[in-house]
């Protein structure tokens, strides 16, 4: 097996990964030396002459030089990392996966002192204070680090050796499968991204909020293809089971199905303390997120989100709600989780379309402004939207999954409740056209990632002739959509169905629709869009023929 040691810089890394791999006659691996060796530099000279982001080229390349994790169960290799080498969601997929992985933690001011002593200056803390760049790093690195088995560095260097040696005896024991890629304590809830975790991390969840039962809510084809799994898994794990199922899809949400679902729990005596877990898409996780809000006046929830645009969009930020014949999400309530448990294997299995679809809301968060998501949707969208294997094993899909969660924890996080002028209300960049095209479909004709697209290209054409929206901005975001076959084509719906279901988008403020449109890196947040505009750009992407805009 390959040992991954991983921490902030200072916090003993080589000298524990060496001790380690002579105790155990294994290969060890610095990978810093080895980046130093392939470069014919040391790392400051790479710094002083190509700065970080080139030396985080050489990283990357040294990382997928170690090839596949060691399948022995004994200890073959021993890895230590520098401290950024897995902020990259890349590097981590390729550090993690299949490897023991250990984070040697320490405190901000025993690690700086430890930097003080060493005769190897780290590029990030020269000329700098330690301790306050120390304080940063572990707080911005922090996710990226708690997925591996946390160690004290402070300890003394045989006592660590002997803990990891533990960790692997275990893992060996147990023949681990699982991967852990991210986990962070947020504002929002607890976030969890990997693959197999799903039992794992809602066993743990319901421990820590000293459940008495696992009351699982699902729909039947999620049931099916997650639920069932999930159930078994807690039941072995010595939890008693309760099931509650709504419908499939946008059926789920109805305020008569909220008001079965109650009963159901009213039956069950489900208590306040009680969470229920979540298990579904989108619309499932609305509903359930709305019943748990409303059960008893707030019991907590627990979201594992089995679709891609719930794993990347909607069961993140505490936003549930219902529709009405009027709207949709007319009815809900903020209501945050006790964590999001976002498990990347459930993705394989699902249909192309919906894999394709939920790029429309991916699309949306680089268009906020994250450039790297933007190229990587240009780069391996495509494959992504197909499920090839190629995207799973080399990392695509996590990496898109993380960056796009991420994105949106970061906006919510600042504005949990859409209360600020700016902020939360980004995120409906597409939705308010978005919306009107589903509700005009009666909410069961286009997955709802597609109508973000086709509501993305409205934006976009509406923010040019507005002045908001660069044409070439635009240009690219169309091109991204017709590279993913996204809204490539009308949709088949009445012009005046539209505009009607657009009146009562709930982003009206003053009796005016506050309208969020793109700029070059970002967004801009209008409440002067002429409805004569909106109409216009419109009556262009819907009834017959091609979505694609003029000279895209």
């Amino acid at each position: 097996m390959d040992v991954v040691l991983v921490g902030l810089p200072g916090s003993g890394k080589s000298a524990v990964g060496r001790r380690l791999a002579h105790r155990h006659e294994a290969q060890f691996v610095d990978l810093d030396d080895a980046i130093e060796r392939a470069a014919g530099q040391t790392i400051p000279e790479i710094f002083a002459d190509e700065g970080e982001a080139a030396f985080r080229v050489h990283e990357g390349a040294a990382v997928d030089a170690l090839g596949a994790a060691d399948p022995e169960r004994r200890i073959r290799r021993v890895i230590a990392t520098g401290g950024g080498a897995v902020v990259d969601p890349r590097n981590r997929w390729s550090l993690y996966r299949g490897r023991l992985a250990v984070w040697l933690d320490g405190r901000p001011e025993v690690l700086a002192q430890r930097l003080r002593r060493s005769p190897n200056v780290r590029p990030l803390v020269a000329g700098r204070d330690p301790i306050g760049v120390i304080r940063s790093l572990a707080r911005d690195r922090e996710r990226f680090y708690a997925p591996a088995a946390r160690l004290n560095s402070a300890a003394e260097l045989m006592t660590l050796v002997e803990r990891i040696d533990e960790l692997a005896a275990a893992r060996a024991a147990g023949r681990d499968s699982s991967t852990r890629l991210l986990r962070a304590e947020t504002a929002i809830g607890r976030i969890v991204i990997g693959e197999g975790v799903a039992a794992e991390e809602v066993d743990a969840t319901l421990r820590v909020a000293d459940a008495g039962r696992a009351i699982l809510v699902s729909e039947p084809g999620a049931w099916a293809a997650v639920g069932e799994a999930l159930a078994a898994g807690l039941e072995a794990a010595g939890w008693r089971v309760d099931r509650v199922l709504l419908p499939e899809g946008e059926a789920a949400k109805r305020l008569t199905v909220i008001e079965d679902a109650a009963r159901e729990l009213a039956r069950l005596r489900v208590e306040r303390r009680e969470p229920l877990v979540a298990i579904g898409g989108g619309a499932l996780g609305d509903a359930a997120g709305f019943l748990a809000a409303t059960w008893l006046r707030g019991v907590p929830v627990i979201h594992v989100p089995t679709t891609l645009v719930a794993q990347i969009d909607s069961s993140i930020g505490g936003k549930t709600g219902v529709d009405l014949p009027e709207g949709k999400n007319l009815v809900g309530a903020f209501h945050q989780p006790l964590a999001v448990v976002i498990d990347i294997a459930f993705l394989r299995s699902l249909p192309e379309r919906q894999r394709r679809a939920a790029l429309g809301e991916a699309i949306k968060m680089a268009a906020l402004g994250d450039e790297r998501l933007f190229a990587l949707l240009e780069r391996e969208g495509g494959a992504i939207a197909r499920g090839e294997e190629t995207a799973f094993a080399s990392g695509a899909v996590a990496e898109l999954v993380e960056r796009a969660a991420w994105a949106k924890v970061e906006v919510v996080s600042a504005d949990e409740k859409e209360e600020g002028a700016a902020g939360r209300i980004a995120l409906n960049l597409g939705h308010s056209l978005g919306h009107a095209f589903e509700a005009a479909g009666g909410f069961g004709e286009l997955l709802h990632g597609e109508a973000v697209a086709v509501g993305l290209r409205a934006a976009a054409r509406i923010g040019v002739e507005m002045g908001v929206t660069p044409s070439e901005r635009a240009a690219r975001i169309e091109r991204a959509l017709d590279g993913l076959e996204l809204a490539t084509a009308n949709v088949p719906y009445a012009l005046s169905a539209v505009m009607t279901a657009l009146a009562a988008d709930k982003k009206h403020a003053s009796g005016a629709l506050r309208w969020v449109l793109p700029t070059a890196d970002g967004t801009e947040v209008r409440s002067d869009v002429p409805m004569e505009l909106v109409e216009r750009v419109a009556a262009g992407l819907v009834g017959g023929g091609s979505a694609a805009a003029v000279g895209s």
